[in-house]
């Protein structure tokens, strides 16, 4: 007889297992490529979020520089946010960090669990302003405000934060390991 505890865990994994599977792997594959093309035209890629969706942030881009060789920043710095914060407003901040670090061929990695964080949406707004590529990752809402400003558009079918986030993480790093094997495949 499973107990209440260990079914709770069996759902939750079988659950995450599913939205993990629910992704079109060409999309993906074009992320991949993308980053890829950037950085070879000496571009970076920016990846910004909140909260949970900002230390992803951090580390997909530690990873994407020293694994995969690909030049990867984050906005993460509390003097930087709380300047941009209180001068622009809040829900303005990522947008104007774009505006004074974004580079023309660099690439906009965008993460809202919701899709609907101002910060997160004026951002993919002022990449497109930029002509900059924008690949999104969101949740919730199929149709959200973040999904439908993107290039790339990555989506997963939930509400719950957790199951979100780390659907996010892993398709991150995916992609982070498919440069890799892209890398990996082109130096043989």
């Amino acid at each position: 007889m499973i107990t209440t505890n260990i079914l709770f865990f069996e759902q939750y994994l079988t659950r995450m297992t599913a939205h993990l599977v629910d992704v079109r792997h060409d999309d993906l594959e074009s992320a991949a490529k993308l980053f890829v093309s950037s950085t070879e035209r000496a571009g970076k890629i920016i990846v910004a979020g909140n909260g949970g969706s900002a230390a992803m942030a951090s580390h997909v881009a530690v990873d994407l520089t020293k694994t995969a060789h690909v030049r990867s920043v984050t906005f993460n710095e509390a003097d930087l946010i709380t300047c941009l914060a209180n001068d622009y407003g809040y829900e303005s901040w990522v947008a104007k960090a774009l505006e004074f670090y974004a580079d023309a061929d660099d690439v906009v990695v965008l993460i809202s669990s919701s899709g609907r964080s101002a910060n997160i949406v004026n951002a993919a707004r002022q990449a497109k302003a930029m002509a900059l590529p924008v690949v999104t990752f969101s949740g919730f809402d199929r149709a959200n405000a973040l999904s439908l400003a993107g290039d790339i558009n990555f989506w997963v079918d939930s509400t719950e934060y957790n199951i979100v986030e780390m659907v996010h993480h892993v398709w991150l790093v995916s992609i982070i390991d498919r440069i890799i094997d892209i890398r990996r495949a082109s130096a043989s």
